[in-house]
Formats: C-alpha cells, structure tokens, sequence
C-alpha cells in the first residue's frame, strides 16, 4: 500500500513549512543556493513530480509541495482561502521558508496558473518560469473556441455543490482511475501510482475542487468572455520572466489551438517544447524528454 513516508527514495526528504496560516507539506531533494519550486495540478500532489525531484535535484534544491488543500498540507475550511492570490501568498511564503529571496516555477495544471500569477505579481521572486500544458491566461483567452470550452467541461461541473465529489469518490475513485488509465500514454501510471493519487484524494477532495469554486469568476469568464468577444485585463496581461512553456500535443483537457499564442504573452526570453506523443500529464508521460527540457531551460545564462 502507499505511504507517503516511505513511497519515495532515499535521497528524498519530507518536510513542513509554515506559511502564514497553513501548514505545507513538501519533499525537497538537492542542495545549493538555486531554489526551484513544482506546482502540481488537480487532481494530483507532490507525487506527481517525483522524476523531476530526482533529475533536477542532483544540480539545484528542488521542492515539490502538497498545495493547500491536498494530501498531507492543511486544508482551510472556508473556500475563499483557495482565491488565487492566497495560493501566489503561499508560494512566496515558500521562498521565505527556505531563505531565499526567489526561485525557479515550474507549474503544471492548476500549479502552472499559480506560477503564472507569481510571476506576473511578483516578478522580482522569479528567476525563471516554466509552464507545463496550461498556457498564460491570455493565451487560454485568445485561442478559446466551442470545442475547447466542451473539453473543459469539468471546470463548470465543479461549480456544483456535492455532486462532483459524489461522482468521483464512486466506485473507489473509478473515474479517476478510468481518466489516468485512457487518457496517458500506456504505461505511464502503474497500480501503485494510481493507489497513491486515491489515497491523496481521501484525505481530501472538497479542498481541491474548491480551487475550481472559490475562483468561478476567473475561470468561467476565461471560458465565455473571450467567445462573446468580450475585453478581460488576462487578455493584456504579460510576464517578464524567462519563461518555458512545455505542451504535450496529445492533451485531452488543453487543445493545441488553445495553446498556440503562449508566446505572445511573454516579454523576456522565450522557450518551448512540444512533446507530439505526450498528452496532459506531460511530465509522468515523458519525464526524460521534460527533465532534458526543463534542465537546459534551467541552465540557459539569461
């Protein structure tokens, strides 16, 4: 069975940070004075970068946190503490912990969204930015259509109350399970791994869609305000970092369409790598080809 403690490598270290009113678990492998930072997505944890802890850690000191509301952190009872500038408060405070003025993002899912917004408000904090499937927001805006509001279905589901944690926790996670087992490459997620995520998931599951509630204005105005035509300030908003956006083509959430002005939106040196066999769950699917991407990106002098 999965344990967090003991799931992991060696070279792994658990740990707590508190930040401000909650208390973060994380795991950090490495050392140095480079801190780089892994934002997980929905519906996952730390876990999901556990290759990129061991490939980046052997150069910097790489920390993947359990965002608020998951696994082994704390889980504020009241929605409006998953607001995004209070996920963007918690990974600056993440800084601070580990003594550092700023740090390497690299997001994915939800946790790309929260890099994003890190470093758009605070970009004295970022030294490099690395989003993994979502595109900026005002990229997301200009290349909405129909079809990919469809294939966002869940961002509107979520919005119910009770009815979407009924209809995951069903079957012991089914869903989840039949969501990790057809939409990734074969292979990519063993009996173990899929364990672990369910495990995570009963220790929390209102926290997480919370997310997705507490930010309904953000997200369905993302979704509809751009089909209607309509202005929206993440349309004009642009970050000034170095930034690497990494986009497995096969993505069953985030068409290609939809990402194809990520780097419009970025006003400093630009990267990015397209993965032609690799789908949303990009670096689980081809953690080699992303661990290549992400430490050349790393290691570039700008």
């Amino acid at each position: 069975m999965f344990d967090d403690a003991t799931a992991t490598r060696g070279e792994l270290r658990h740990g707590y940070a508190q930040v401000g009113r909650v208390r973060l678990h994380y795991v950090e492998r490495g050392e140095g004075e480079r801190l780089v930072l892994l934002l997980h997505g929905f519906p996952e944890f730390w876990y999901s970068w556990r290759y990129q802890l061991l490939a980046l850690g052997e150069r910097y000191r790489v920390v993947a946190p359990d965002l608020r509301g998951y696994n082994l952190s704390d889980k504020p009872s009241q929605r409006g503490e998953y607001r995004l500038g209070a996920l963007v408060e918690d990974v600056v405070g993440l800084m601070r912990h580990f003594g550092v003025g700023e740090a390497a993002i690299v997001g994915h899912d939800w946790g790309a969204l929260i890099a994003w917004a890190v470093a758009h408000d605070c970009p004295e904090a970022v030294w490099k930015l690395a989003l993994l499937q979502t595109p900026p927001p005002g990229a997301w805006m200009k290349g909405m259509s129909l079809r990919q509001v469809l294939r966002a279905w869940h961002i509107i589901f979520f919005q119910l109350p009770w009815l979407p944690e009924l209809a995951i926790r069903a079957g012991d996670f089914a869903l989840l399970e039949l969501v990790f087992k057809t939409t990734a490459l074969k292979g990519t997620f063993t009996a173990e791994d899929i364990a672990a995520y369910k495990l995570a998931l009963r220790r929390s599951l209102t926290a997480p869609l919370d997310y997705y509630r507490a930010n309904r204005r953000l997200l369905l105005s993302a979704l509809f305000a751009a089909l209607r035509g309509q202005h929206s300030e993440l349309r004009q908003q642009r970050v000034r970092v170095p930034t690497l956006f990494i986009y497995g083509e096969r993505d069953f959430v985030i068409l290609p369409q939809t990402v194809a002005h990520a780097r419009d939106f970025v006003a400093a040196p630009y990267m990015e790598t397209r993965l032609p066999t690799a789908g949303h769950w990009v670096q689980q699917e081809a953690p080699l080809e992303v661990n290549e991407a992400l430490m050349r990106f790393l290691e570039m002098p700008f």
